[in-house]
Formats: C-alpha cells, sequence, structure tokens
C-alpha cells in the first residue's frame, strides 16, 4: 500500500480503484474498500461509493453512518430503494442483495465493523437514528 492510497476519497477513490482493478485504493486507512454500485432512486443515475467493508462468511458488510449524521446516507437510500446491486472488490464485479441486519446479527456486525473503523462507535454517538449494518448476500 502507498501513502497515496490513504489520501484516496470520494469519486478519485472510485476513478482510481476501476483503473487499477483495486490495486490502489482497496487498502485504504488500514481497512479494506469495496464500490457500491447503485441507481439514484429519483434520476436512476448510477452512482457508486467506496465504502469499508469487511467480510462475513461469504457475505460483504458495510456500515451506513454518514458521519454520524441525523440523517442516512443518499447511497443506502438508493440500495433500500433497489437491493439488487453490484458491488467491486479488487477486480471482480459482484451481483448482491442487500438487507439491513438487525437485533443480535445487527450487534455482533457493528462490532466486526468496529474492530477496523473505531470512529463507528463515535458517529452513533452523534445521531439518534440506529446506523445501519448492510448486510451484501452473493445472487
Amino acid at each position: 500500500m502507498s501513502a497515496s492510497d490513504d489520501e484516496l476519497f470520494g469519486p478519485e477513490h472510485v476513478r482510481v480503484y476501476r483503473e487499477t482493478g483495486g490495486e490502489q485504493g482497496y487498502d485504504w486507512r488500514g481497512t479494506t474498500i469495496l464500490l457500491l454500485n447503485t441507481k439514484g432512486r429519483r434520476t436512476g443515475a448510477e452512482r457508486t461509493m467506496p465504502l469499508i467493508h469487511r467480510t462475513d462468511g461469504e457475505r460483504f458488510v458495510v456500515v451506513a453512518s454518514k458521519g454520524g449524521w441525523a440523517t442516512n446516507p443518499l447511497w443506502f437510500e438508493n440500495l433500500m430503494a433497489d437491493p439488487d446491486v453490484t458491488i467491486q472488490v479488487k477486480d471482480e464485479v459482484i451481483p448482491v442483495h442487500a438487507e439491513v441486519a438487525k437485533g443480535a446479527e445487527r450487534e455482533r456486525l457493528w462490532s466486526l465493523m468496529t474492530e477496523v473503523w473505531p470512529a463507528y462507535d463515535e458517529y452513533q454517538q452523534r445521531t439518534d437514528r440506529e446506523i445501519p449494518v448492510v448486510v451484501l448476500s452473493r445472487r
């Protein structure tokens, strides 16, 4: 991992990740990144978001934190409107179905995610909403 990978953010992160098949941008600030591809629920426009992820068996797990803002991130709203999407993990594009984890499963997966990004706990303290933990299963 080069120091420049840690500086990637937003559209630049997506561009570099895609151009290199994840050789750059997959490892980021001590975490691993996938690209979530959704369609805008109003516009139908293609949207791609780089997200911290972990695996849980064959499933991929992401967190809809938005840094602890009061509202969910737009990518999460788009995902809930159309949960059958694709992700890119390194150079592999994978069709997945998204579901929000609930109850004990959410708590277990939340702990899994905070192991690699402890700031999620801080984000949860900033908001009254329960930050969604999203499970992406291969279709």
